[in-house]
């Protein structure tokens, strides 16, 4: 039964979460305080690795260095490509919004397809790299590239998984038309991965090192 407008008053809850989605004092339901919460968390890991990257970049004593292994054309396709799912995330959003169940679900495997397309690109930079004598345990400048990168590109991955997940739970009739904040938490966490990779692309590719 939905949560009429005078019932919702009295529990604190919005009319069109329902019972699952209390509203909390700040207005936003306790799952999207939690999803905020985890990203705050997400902004600290990154920003520490980011940083590490920056200080170990130009120290290393050995090659390679990051302008005899970096391919800036080709890592611009691939960073291109992460963000349109950006995009084809907002049109699955807008898609649930309408209870256009359908179409949201084409969206989403859209979505997944260009993270998946760029997870393979990323794995053949690194395939790359490393035939060119850059690995984990090369220098400090292999070290610190691969363990940023690389743990970004895992969290893109579980965005993927988590995408695949809900179009099949839609796929099988087991997500109703109002749960729209169930597609919006997954994706405030996909445009989250997307912009830490704006950070990831503009500070360690574009961003010249020391040679």
């Amino acid at each position: 039964m939905a949560v009429t407008e005078a019932q919702a008053a009295g529990t604190g809850q919005h009319p069109e979460q329902g019972l699952s989605h209390p509203v909390t004092s700040t207005g936003l339901s306790n799952e999207k305080i939690a999803m905020w919460a985890f990203l705050g968390s997400e902004c600290l890991l990154f920003g520490a690795l980011i940083s590490t990257y920056l200080l170990y970049r130009g120290r290393s004593v050995a090659g390679p260095f990051p302008h005899d292994v970096y391919d800036i054309p080709y890592t611009s396709v691939s960073s291109f490509v992460l963000l349109m799912s950006s995009l084809t995330m907002v049109l699955a959003l807008a898609a649930m919004q309408r209870r256009d169940q359908r179409r949201m679900r084409v969206w989403l495997v859209t979505t997944a397809l260009l993270g998946a397309t760029f997870i393979g690109g990323q794995v053949y930079e690194f395939t790359v790299f490393y035939r060119a004598g850059l690995s984990l345990h090369q220098n400090l400048f292999g070290s610190s590239f691969f363990v940023l990168t690389g743990f970004h590109g895992a969290h893109v991955t579980i965005g993927i998984l988590m995408l695949l997940s809900l179009f099949t739970i839609s796929a099988k009739g087991r997500l109703a038309d109002n749960r729209v904040e169930t597609v919006e938490l997954i994706g405030l966490y996909w445009h989250f991965v997307d912009v830490v990779w704006i950070v990831i692309f503009t500070m360690v590719y574009l961003i010249p090192g020391v040679k």
